[in-house]
């Protein structure tokens, strides 16, 4: 909950005083926060429908703060946030097509895992990447290179889920047919279950 309620902190924070190092401290928090988290989840088993659902709310909240902030100040070409936007809406328009086959959202890949954790490596690098310098030149450097990895990973993670969502609509599909039913309740109420053991701590 903190970590939602320092997605709006964290915005202002960039577009009306700009003042980025606090902001990039709302950024460091939110990281720290997000594995100490996912170890105690781990740790002591601990999950829930709501955590698995919260927890890559906030992340996508970050990255989207982040972009806005970084295009509203033109450090960053509106392109990039229409990309990533994109990918993202995509996946939602996806999940009412799995829930009517009984599936809920599906687990987070490692891809998934690995490009959210470069794009909020490049936004720190980038917002630092505005002041001259050394430091701002290696900072813009290493910032773009997180960002293009960043933005290439999340759509191969995409291309995962869809992968992954294809099959199981047609195992789903198989199993209706085999069984002669023309309703997918049957496939539903097994298939929720899977779906929901499937379902990854919240880290």
């Amino acid at each position: 909950m903190l970590r939602l309620i320092g997605v709006p902190v964290f915005l202002w924070l960039v577009l009306v005083p700009q003042a980025d190092w606090w902001a990039l401290g709302v950024l460091a928090f939110a990281g720290v926060s997000d594995w100490l988290d996912g170890k105690i989840a781990r740790a002591w088993n601990q999950t829930s429908r709501l955590g698995t659902v919260l927890d890559p709310m906030a992340d996508r909240l970050y990255i989207f703060a982040a972009l806005l902030g970084l295009v509203v100040r033109g450090i960053v070409p509106w392109w990039l946030m229409a990309v990533l936007v994109l990918r993202d809406a995509l996946i939602v328009l996806a999940l009412p097509v799995m829930r009517y086959y009984g599936y809920g959202t599906l687990p987070v890949n490692f891809a998934g895992k690995a490009a959210t954790l470069c794009l909020l490596y490049s936004f720190p690098l980038l917002f630092v990447a505005g002041y001259a310098g050394i430091a701002g030149d290696v900072a813009r450097i290493m910032g773009w290179a997180f960002a293009i990895w960043g933005t290439a990973i999340y759509w191969w993670a995409g291309l995962l889920y869809a992968i992954q969502a294809t099959r199981l609509i047609a195992e789903s599909r198989r199993v209706d047919n085999a069984t002669g039913d023309d309703s997918v309740s049957g496939v539903a109420a097994t298939t929720s279950d899977r779906a929901t053991d499937s379902e990854r701590p919240a880290d």
